[in-house]
């Protein structure tokens, strides 16, 4: 039986269509499968902006993806539980744990857009939110 080779648009195609929780998933079972982990290009990205000069730091310190970190649940918790529903489209018991783990990412690696978009609905519903 031939199995079909997807091509590297399709894949990425495929990530663009994730929930943040997916591409959570899939990253962590990625691991898993072959034995490294995403937090290392991180780390040798960030060495050289530390170590080089002033000028040569500054643009790579431009930010382009954003947290939004859950920081204080605030006196409304149930709107800020149906907010997060809203928001990641988790079951009311996963938006409800989130919640009660505050401070906690509710959105992760979103544009700048998106993620005043997340702080907005957030304070709206009576929570504090910053963004990282």
């Amino acid at each position: 039986m031939a199995t079909k080779s997807l091509s590297k648009d399709e894949i990425l195609e495929a990530i663009d269509q994730m929930t943040v929780l997916d591409l959570s998933d899939l990253v962590k079972a990625f691991e898993e499968r072959y034995g490294v982990t995403a937090a290392a290009p991180v780390a040798v990205a960030a060495a050289p902006a530390a170590g080089g000069d002033g000028a040569a730091a500054a643009p790579a310190e431009e930010k382009t993806e954003f947290d939004a970190v859950l920081t204080e649940v605030g006196a409304n918790k149930i709107l800020v539980i149906k907010a997060v529903r809203e928001l990641t489209g988790l079951g009311l018991k996963e938006a409800k744990d989130l919640v009660d783990s505050a401070p906690a990412a509710v959105k992760e690696g979103v544009n700048q857009e998106e993620a005043d978009a997340v702080k907005a609905q957030l304070e709206e519903a009576g929570a504090s939110v910053e963004l990282k």
